[in-house]
């Protein structure tokens, strides 16, 4: 339980907890960017703390190519908010 593993078709073939759509990416930034300690990753998502410890492990030791699978998120998301209206260029009736 808790293997890592990556399948074509879901989550963009990112690494992934096994059964589980949750990314390693995304066990990474929920504890470093917004802080979170494994234990309430694990207690909020329904996981395993050694699935916790596991993605962490396979994120250091993939470090470059997980930073690229981050590089491209982060790329779609300025781009999907760049393509989203303001309220300037909302038309009125």
């Amino acid at each position: 339980m808790g293997e890592i593993v990556s399948t074509e078709g879901v989550l963009g073939g990112q690494p992934r907890i096994a059964d589980r759509r949750i990314s390693v990416v995304q066990i990474v930034e929920w504890i470093q960017e917004e802080e979170m300690e494994p234990e309430t990753v694990a207690a909020e998502f329904d996981l395993n703390l050694s699935s916790i410890y596991r993605a962490l492990a396979y994120y250091y030791e993939n470090v470059e190519k997980l930073s690229d699978y981050r590089e491209q998120r982060e790329t779609r998301r300025r781009e999907s908010r760049a393509e989203q209206p303001t309220p300037e260029t909302v038309e009125r009736s």
